[in-house]
């Protein structure tokens, strides 16, 4: 029972007719009843109250076992604990990100409907079609979810057990080789790209709607190679399903140590990192903004949380978490960086 019903069920316990000492101490019992219910249903905060009686949204541009669904289901139970309220998760993928933006900005600014996504739909997608959003005006960061790099995995059949052997087998089949990426524009494809320039290989790209079609197919046979989030790869690389040849951080991951990393190998310029956030609207309640960050943040701080994203490759920076504010400056140097990045590998568009 929710504690303000409590308090309402006994709106006269201080009130008695017979106001003697067990009076009193049974009035006292059922105050320090209610006070522990509230600390315990509000998670010890004045700001225990759900925002309404409608539902959180949670906009995902990425199908269901995807990083970004993983991700927005997580985050999703610890705010729905923390708010006190329904907190819902609706995949829209596909588009480059086109339908889940189109929903976003569609939806009342009100603070119910959040998007969580990749910092590449406003950093990387926008170099490759002219989207109707404007990428660091329509939307605010809230809270950065969990970040790391990318890992570089193939089908666990064929020959090559380290990049070295890759290239060597890519140049030994020229033309018949493809990678694919879980979207045009994305860092996943940049990486493929990156890589051909560097290692002077010929693969050709095939993009995908989200990891897991992309992730299905390398395990079939049907393309060779991926930069895969590590959350998507991970179970299939443990299951002998996938095998990884580098990750893109600057360190080796927590979720594949015996994993080197590419400037391990000589690859130093194709290290690269992606975070995922949890964005609003810009111009929503700057109350419900405050109170949907700080219930991420208590989320993701919950060590067992903490525990199932590091299992999977991802870190979470509960300790210093950026402000939205340094977020956004993120956002644009990206955007920036990432343009020049494209122009350095004579990116086309698909």
């Amino acid at each position: 029972m929710h504690p303000h019903a409590l308090a309402r069920r006994h709106p006269h316990a201080l009130a008695r007719r017979h106001p003697h000492a067990l009076a009193r101490r049974h009035a006292l019992g059922l105050a320090a009843a209610t006070l522990a219910a509230a600390l315990t249903l509000g998670a010890g905060t004045p700001l225990a109250q759900p925002l309404s009686d409608r539902p959180i949204r949670i906009l995902v541009g990425a199908p269901p076992g995807g990083t970004a669904d993983i991700l927005a289901r997580l985050v999703g139970e610890g705010l729905a604990k923390g708010l006190g309220q329904p907190v819902i998760v609706e995949n829209k993928p596909g588009g480059l990100g086109v339908i889940v933006m189109d929903s976003f900005m569609a939806a009342p600014r009100d603070g119910h409907t959040l998007l969580l996504s990749v910092n590449g739909l406003f950093t990387e997608i926008p170099h490759t079609l002219k989207p109707k959003y404007d990428p660091l005006k329509d939307v605010k960061p809230l809270v950065e979810v969990a970040g790391s790099g990318l890992v570089l995995v193939g089908n666990a059949a064929l020959p090559p057990k380290t990049l070295s052997e890759l290239v060597a087998w890519v140049k030994a089949n020229p033309g018949k080789v493809n990678f694919a990426s879980y979207s045009p524009g994305t860092l996943s494809h940049v990486m493929g790209l990156l890589l051909n320039k560097t290692a002077g290989l010929d693969m050709q790209h095939i993009g995908y709607k989200g990891s897991p079609p992309a992730v299905q197919d390398v395990i079939g046979g049907q393309v060779q190679f991926m930069f895969d989030g590590l959350a998507t790869s991970v179970p299939h690389i443990r299951a002998g399903k996938l095998r990884a040849f580098a990750v893109s951080a600057p360190e080796r991951s927590h979720a594949l140590p015996d994993v080197p990393t590419l400037a391990e190998l000589g690859h130093k310029d194709m290290t690269r990192t992606a975070w995922l956030g949890l964005f609003t609207h810009p111009d929503a309640p700057a109350t419900a903004q405050q109170r949907l960050r700080e219930e991420a943040l208590k989320a993701l701080a919950v060590p067992a949380l903490r525990d199932r994203l590091m299992a999977i490759g991802l870190g979470v920076n509960t300790s210093n978490p950026p402000t939205p504010e340094q977020m956004w400056a993120s956002l644009a140097a990206d955007y920036k960086s990432v343009g020049d990045m494209l122009r350095s590998v004579n990116y086309k568009p698909e």
